[in-house]
């Protein structure tokens, strides 16, 4: 037998040895549970407005679910300003892009703020529901409260359109997300509009019990998925 040709036998060899492994690396990866993940739709109350992203409440939740074992990951897509327009033209690609487990809706403030007309503030709302339930996720919507500006009329149907939407559409409510906060010495910033770094733990406070049970549920439900 020739150099060249032990050579040759000694290469096809190893690329067959190569491609097996790497099929059953494949077959492994497709036994194992996917990293479900959590994508956050919101303004400045969760854009880490005027602090840095590790001290605001999304980071916070990232190192909770690392703290108590889940394997799950955090993307924070929010913008300081945004309404629920912006969240509903940003929403199909991030559905897209993270297909995530869970989604919060941490929008409606600066509509409410700019007396926006409520049915489109609703429309967009339920619109952001319906996307994220269809592409698999469970919805979260953090309800906010206004000054009364526009009157008491606007102001209580504004408050009562989160737990409306959250009634008819079977999602998760967290019915005031600054409970605890708005009015609270120390816990605003000096504009009197944003949460303080020191809210930041109350904020994650005021979700972490509607978020856990989703959590602990849907990471059985993957792990029984990726089970062969």
């Amino acid at each position: 037998m020739t150099f060249l040709l032990k050579y040759l036998i000694f290469f096809l060899t190893a690329v067959s040895i190569l491609n097996g492994g790497d099929a059953m690396a494949e077959s492994r990866g497709n036994n194992a549970a996917p990293q479900p993940h959590i994508v956050i739709v919101g303004d400045s109350l969760s854009a880490a407005y005027n602090m840095e992203l590790r001290q605001a409440w999304p980071s916070l939740l990232q190192d909770r679910l690392n703290k108590d074992g889940y394997d799950w990951k955090v993307f924070n897509s929010s913008i300081t300003g945004d309404t629920t327009e912006g969240g509903l033209t940003r929403l199909p690609r991030l559905l897209e892009r993270y297909r995530p487990a869970i989604v919060i809706v941490e929008l409606g403030g600066n509509d409410g703020l700019r007396g926006l007309p409520l049915e489109v503030t609703r429309s967009n709302l339920r619109e952001m529901i319906v996307l994220s339930q269809a592409g698999g996720a469970r919805v979260v919507l953090t309800g906010i409260r206004i000054p009364p500006n526009y009157g008491a009329r606007y102001v209580d149907q504004f408050e009562n359109m989160y737990a409306e939407l959250a009634g008819e559409y079977g999602t998760g409510l967290v019915p005031f997300f600054m409970e605890g906060i708005a009015l609270v010495p120390g816990m605003m910033q000096a504009d009197g509009v944003h949460p303080s770094i020191e809210a930041q733990t109350v904020l994650l406070d005021n979700l972490w019990p509607i978020i856990e049970p989703a959590v602990q549920e849907m990471t059985g439900e993957l792990e029984g998925v990726a089970r062969p």
